[in-house]
């Protein structure tokens, strides 16, 4: 045993076979053996002796169990063949192994550590036991026997140091170091034997149930047997050669796939680089048109035009560097892939069929990031043109016009499906069944006790959350006095009165008598608008920090929350305000958002 000190190999190991004590018997002269290691010894001879003391018996005796090792070894696996050596003038040779013998079972070894430990534990047998060992030597011992086993596979045949194996005998089912695989080499029977490259898990080339090499692969149940199968479970199945099975898989659809996957990357690579190259035109253009228009302006917009030609080059930086990070990853992929192609090269002129069926499944994972759902936006975004428009108290229409326009033709690709929840309603308004209406009624409604509605103000949030990302969607407005929209996140207050302001968890727009316009920023925003909305768009960029308002219809901005920042994940929010004795009887309606409604031509 390799992790036994002599001591212990004495306590657990037969002298005829060196291995753990199998049905222990101890004879009249006081040595212990296996009952089947001694019967052989005595079969076809008329005289019988001990084999350690040579002591001769007139009869054959009759064996005495050993009660006091049985206990231990007693309900313990045999531990696997060790390629049973003894000394002689030849060298070591085998003993009780033919070709023609099944092997015995495989090791285990933490069943016969553990049979170590309650012998350490139980302390001496009798005078002529071996010495005590303290908690601590016990510890040091079982923690090499450990480290031993996990590094590297060593030979089941070294009693002192242990040498590393460079072989494995599936028909031993052992591994030997160079100088005791030599009898594997010179003698007749043992050329027969199995050999493969050194493997720790040896009993994974095993069949468990009949203790015999794999070396037949099962068509049917795509799984590896041996020769006794093929007589019992899969006697009528199609079963081959791993040889034969593994040179029909040596990959070929793998490597196709991975070179396959290669050309992709590939192809994504110069797809990006193609888009960062017409940003790169857009972000000229626009560029261009914005110092063309800033020209026109008063000297007052100077700062405002060079703010936002900063903003724009640092935002085409990010779209590169966003880029750039992508080459790189898709280039270290194709880098992976190819290392992994060599590696299936390699493997394929592997003798080793069993291992290459059984890692199979593993070399054929590949990269799983789904590189079909990433591009790089080509658009300019010019939604902090806005930003820079609320630093100036009066904004040119015209420019005012031409920042809207773009900004909702950028918007629109984010615009999502909200529907109100009923959950958060406050008792007083009216739900349409689809949930894209809401209206106050007159009437308190029933409605069940719950944390998530709103007692005292009358709003409604929609059952979607965001907290991350950008999204839009729009409500229509028309025919009403009165009105708020936005958004606010999930921890506000809805036990009592609230304050619509950021700080208290609102990014809302309040109308008041048709066109009283208030916004509770820092500071607060009072305006009005030339031209009532009939139809507000309500875009957030979660990670910008920005909330932004637009008439849809007439493609202009309305106002903009910049620079906020948000932890919690935000809800649409929706007031429709009081009746008013009927003047503000139309609904909220969440409306689709009709794409074909920005005509940039008319830009």
């Amino acid at each position: 045993m390799a992790s036994c000190s002599g001591p212990l190999n004495e306590e657990l190991q037969c002298s005829i076979c060196l291995d753990v004590f199998t049905d222990q018997v101890t004879t009249p002269c006081g040595h212990n053996y296996c009952r089947t290691c001694l019967n052989k010894c005595w079969t076809n001879t008329l005289t019988w002796c001990c084999p350690t003391c040579k002591e001769t018996f007139s009869r054959r005796p009759d064996l005495e169990i050993n009660k006091t090792n049985g206990t231990v070894i007693e309900g313990d696996v045999r531990m696997s063949q060790r390629a049973l050596f003894r000394e002689g003038d030849t060298g070591k040779q085998p003993l009780l192994r033919g070709t023609d013998q099944p092997p015995l079972p495989l090791p285990r070894k933490r069943i016969l550590q553990r049979s170590q430990v309650n012998i350490l534990l139980r302390g001496p047998r009798n005078n002529n036991s071996a010495p005590e060992h303290n908690a601590e030597s016990l510890a040091q011992h079982l923690k090499e026997n450990l480290n031993q086993g996990r590094s590297e596979v060593f030979c089941d045949i070294c009693d002192e140091r242990k040498q590393k194996a460079v072989k494995s005998c599936l028909t031993c089912q052992s591994s030997y170091c160079e100088t005791h695989l030599e009898p594997h080499h010179r003698v007749s029977r043992l050329k027969k034997h199995k050999l493969i490259n050194a493997v720790e898990n040896l009993e994974d080339y095993i069949c468990q149930k009949h203790q015999r090499p794999l070396d037949l692969f099962c068509r049917d149940d795509q799984t590896c047997v041996c020769l006794s199968c093929t007589e019992g479970d899969h006697r009528t199945h199609n079963t081959v050669p791993i040889e034969e099975e593994s040179q029909e898989k040596k990959l070929v659809q793998t490597q196709t796939d991975v070179q396959e996957m290669i050309q992709n990357r590939m192809e994504k690579i110069q797809e990006i680089q193609h888009s960062v190259e017409l940003r790169k035109r857009n972000t000229q253009k626009e560029k261009s048109a914005s110092v063309e228009l800033f020209t026109d302006l008063i000297s007052s917009f100077e700062r405002c035009q060079s703010e936002l030609l900063k903003m724009m080059e640092e935002q085409q930086k990010a779209s590169e560097k966003q880029a750039e990070d992508l080459i790189k990853e898709l280039q270290q992929e194709i880098t992976d892939l190819k290392k992994r192609n060599t590696e299936l090269e390699q493997l394929s002129h592997t003798d080793d069929h069993l291992r290459l069926l059984q890692i199979f499944s593993s070399l054929y994972s590949h990269p799983h990031k789904n590189w079909t759902e990433i591009s790089i936006d080509s658009d300019v975004n010019v939604l902090p043109m806005n930003r820079a428009l609320t630093l100036v108290k009066k904004t040119h229409e015209t420019l005012k016009k031409k920042l809207s326009h773009t900004a909702l033709k950028c918007v629109l690709k984010f615009s999502v499906d909200v529907t109100l929840d009923p959950v958060t309603a406050n008792s007083y308004l009216i739900l349409s069944d689809d949930g894209k209406h809401v209206s106050h009624g007159d009437i308190e409604q029933d409605a069940l006790e719950n944390p998530k509605r709103f007692d005292v103000s009358l709003c409604v949030l929609a059952k979607e959350g965001f907290s991350s990302g950008r999204f839009y969607y729009e409500v229509q407005v028309k025919g009403k006095t009165q009105w708020n929209l936005g958004v606010a996140r999930e921890s506000i207050n809805r036990k009592r009165e609230i304050t619509l302001t950021p700080e208290d968890g609102f990014w809302v727009v309040i109308v008041k008598n048709e066109n009283h316009y208030i916004v509770f920023d820092n500071p607060v925003v009072m305006f009005s608008l030339r031209v009532k909305p009939e139809i507000v768009g309500v875009f957030v960029d979660y990670e910008e920090g920005l909330v932004s308002f637009y008439d849809a219809q007439h493609r202009s901005h309305i106002y903009s929350f910049t620079s906020q920042t948000f932890t919690d994940k935000l809800y649409p929010y929706f007031n429709p305000g009081l009746n008013d004795e009927g003047k503000n009887s139309k609904p909220l309606i969440i409306t689709p958002v009709k794409i074909k409604r920005i005509n940039t031509s008319r830009i």
